[in-house]
């Protein structure tokens, strides 16, 4: 599984350190929309690095995208993060508009970073590029 992801997001950048505190199985990968592996994904999920507002997950032949990519990786993390699988229940409309908002926003509310943050080296053979 690889989690396309704004490097230079603090959010997002929260999001993948969450992951690798929570991945205990080590099965989530990543790559950024800033790196050669990232745009290639995005583009053959049809998707632009300009004016992104979505996470990517890809699994194998699959993608997920808003809070559909977010609850897929909680689900693959296991118990008890497959709980979130109950916002499923919540229509994809409803969960989505939330989650767009803050994508557009995502700068203004949790900052931005003109660096992309190094992978720690424990953790560095996860990143794709």
């Amino acid at each position: 599984m690889i989690v396309v992801f704004d490097a230079q997001c603090l959010l997002c950048n929260g999001w993948v350190q969450f992951l690798l505190r929570h991945d205990r199985k080590g099965i989530v990968r990543f790559a950024s929309i800033q790196g050669a592996t990232g745009k290639g994904l995005l583009a053959e999920a049809g998707l632009k690095v300009d004016g992104l507002q979505t996470l990517l997950v890809v699994d194998r032949e699959r993608t997920w995208q808003h809070t559909s990519a977010i609850l897929r990786v909680l689900h693959a993390l296991g118990w008890p993060w497959r709980l979130a699988w109950g916002a499923w229940l919540v229509p994809a409309p409803l969960r989505d508009t939330l989650y767009r908002w803050v994508a557009r926003n995502r700068y203004w509310l949790f900052g931005r970073t003109e660096t992309c943050a190094m992978p720690p080296l424990d953790y560095a053979e996860r990143f794709l590029d």
